[in-house]
């Protein structure tokens, strides 16, 4: 029986996923794995028998993964899980950047009181000048970061008749499948901002990212563009961005992250951290993290973590252990040779490594036992062995 202790309230379509071998609640003291969303998660939290953590969403920012790393936990995420929630927003907000429909509504609301139905008509044909936006076709919008959610942006804004560029160095062969052939491809950021109506980010935050866009960044923007931001609020430095919007630099801003300083800028419009709350959404990310966590503890296969290798092998027969180590000169073949002295035949083998973690599927032809497994522990620089039923 394998406990999954929940944090959050976790889409039940997801929980459902768990068969007759699952104990999920709440409530579980010493869990084989965690299911969270937006659960800030301790490293004392981080039980003696965990195996894995899985967030139902991309980011992992409440995830402490270096000291999961450290003890061998693996931390899965669902990207692409709330791919088209995220765009149907960004969408939303070149739309908002474009016209000032929250200015129209607030105007019209504000004559309630107006009884007359002609004198109405005359103060709406009156004002309505104020509010008057521009179109997005034919305007420009560079997308940083062509993964998931970027590509689903791009394709989106072609759709609308806009021309897009794109600028992605870390672009996958898998993710590059996915891109419109019609999205132009800029080789740096300098001159995608320049080029870009619009600018809408779409990158993890890394060291790398953190204050991407920051003083000398923004200064490549061309006058009066629109930023927007529906990926992490720290990628975005928030006194540049005040400064460039004060100089006419960046025209509007347009984000899922309030931040203290800019909720009630006239240029700004920031929502509560809507990217992914939609029903779909969370329901999507539940099922996929289920079922990696599932896959994992049944299987030892690894599928979209953010600290392990991606690792899949077929069970066909044999008794599987799997062995977590530092990434060290060595490693296989100290464990190869405690196999090879208890004369133990390995049917199948997989090993492979992501920075300073290496991880092991050995299927055996025959079961192992205490001896064999206090063994392979005690190999320095094993960190966990774990036999898979």
């Amino acid at each position: 029986m394998y406990q999954v202790k929940t944090y959050n309230a976790i889409a039940q379509v997801g929980l459902d996923r768990f068969g007759a071998d699952y104990d999920v609640s709440p409530e579980k003291d010493d869990p084989k794995a965690l299911l969270l969303r937006s659960h800030k998660l301790q490293e004392e939290e981080l039980g003696p028998n965990l195996l894995a953590v899985a967030r139902a969403g991309a980011g992992v920012n409440n995830v402490p993964v270096t000291a999961c790393s450290d003890r061998g936990i693996v931390v899965f995420n669902t990207p692409g899980a709330n791919a088209n929630s995220v765009k149907e927003l960004v969408i939303t907000a070149l739309l908002l950047a474009s016209r000032d429909v929250f200015g129209g509504i607030s105007f019209v609301r504000s004559l309630s009181a107006v009884a007359d139905e002609a004198e109405l008509n005359s103060l709406v044909e009156a004002e309505k000048k104020k509010f008057k936006g521009r179109e997005l076709i034919g305007k420009t919008l560079g997308v940083v970061g062509l993964g998931a959610i970027g590509s689903l942006v791009a394709r989106a804004a072609l759709d609308l008749g806009m021309d897009v560029v794109g600028f992605d160095p870390a672009l996958s062969v898998e993710a590059a499948w996915r891109v419109p052939a019609e999205v132009g491809r800029m080789e740096n950021l300098p001159s995608l901002f320049a080029r870009s109506d619009y600018v809408t980010l779409h990158v993890p935050l890394l060291a790398a990212t953190e204050g991407m866009i920051n003083d000398e960044s923004l200064r490549s923007f061309k006058p009066g563009s629109v930023l927007l931001n529906f990926a992490r609020q720290p990628i975005v430095d928030s006194a540049a961005l005040a400064a460039a919007l004060e100089n006419g630099q960046v025209g509007r801003y347009v984000a899922d992250f309030p931040v203290p300083g800019l909720i009630d800028h006239e240029k700004v419009m920031l929502t509560p951290h809507l990217g992914a709350s939609t029903e779909e959404a969370e329901e999507n990310c539940a099922v996929m993290a289920a079922n990696q966590l599932m896959h994992f503890l049944e299987t030892g296969s690894i599928t979209n973590s953010v600290n392990f290798p991606q690792v899949s092998m077929e069970r066909t027969e044999g008794h599987r252990v799997a062995v977590i180590n530092r990434n060290v000169p060595g490693m296989l073949g100290q464990m190869t040779s405690l196999l090879a002295e208890r004369s133990i035949n390995v049917i199948d083998l997989l090993n492979k490594s992501r920075d300073e973690i290496a991880y092991n599927l050995i299927d055996l032809a025959k079961a192992p036992d205490d001896g064999l497994l206090d063994a392979l522990k005690s190999i320095e620089g094993v960190i966990s062995v774990r036999v898979v039923v």
